[in-house]
């Protein structure tokens, strides 16, 4: 698919995403790879690893920003404005829509139980996409070297992972990856 089908059904695709993501755009993030990389070849592996990169560099609402930068991609300027909004404007008619009933009940004992259960989903799915950009992004044993580290020094120093993203350019900037 190319032009303006290209960029209708990207739209729609990730209008469809994020009203099942739980946790945010990161928890769906696998198949937003699969349908932009591998189903549709829009964009290769190292490029949606790159524009997750700069996503997570730059301050603001960096999943919507990601999602422009691949609609400007797919389709210039229009596709990125049409695959921010489909981004956050279908989840938030619905908690918009959502919010009185939700909070009426608030105290019911399913609505416990159902935010129970939604947080090991979430983090789960999250898990999982983090699992994705690593393959995306580990294309030779030294950048898979560098994300087993990150993923090291997150876990057990508890470090700010903009260190880590910092550490990890520079590395690439002295060609060390």
């Amino acid at each position: 698919m190319s032009g303006q089908s290209g960029s209708v059904a990207l739209t729609l695709h990730l209008a469809l995403l994020s009203i099942l993501s739980f946790g945010g755009i990161p928890s769906v993030l696998p198949d937003i790879r699969n349908y932009v990389v591998a189903a549709n070849g829009w964009l290769t592996d190292r490029q949606f690893a790159n524009v997750f990169a700069i996503a997570q560099t730059l301050p603001g609402p960096n999943m919507i920003l990601m999602m422009s930068l691949i609609g400007w991609k797919v389709g210039g300027l229009p596709t990125a404005i049409s695959s921010a909004l489909a981004i956050f404007g279908p989840p938030c008619t619905i908690y918009y829509f959502a919010y009185r009933p939700w909070d009426r009940f608030r105290h019911a004992p399913w609505q416990r139980v159902a935010r129970r259960g939604l947080a090991p989903v979430t983090i789960g799915l999250i898990l999982g996409g983090g699992t994705v950009m690593a393959r995306a992004a580990d294309t030779n044993w030294q950048s898979a070297t560098v994300t087993m580290i990150a993923a090291a020094v997150i876990l057990w120093v508890r470090v700010n992972p903009l260190w880590i993203l910092i550490a990890a350019g520079a590395a690439g900037a002295l060609e060390l990856v």
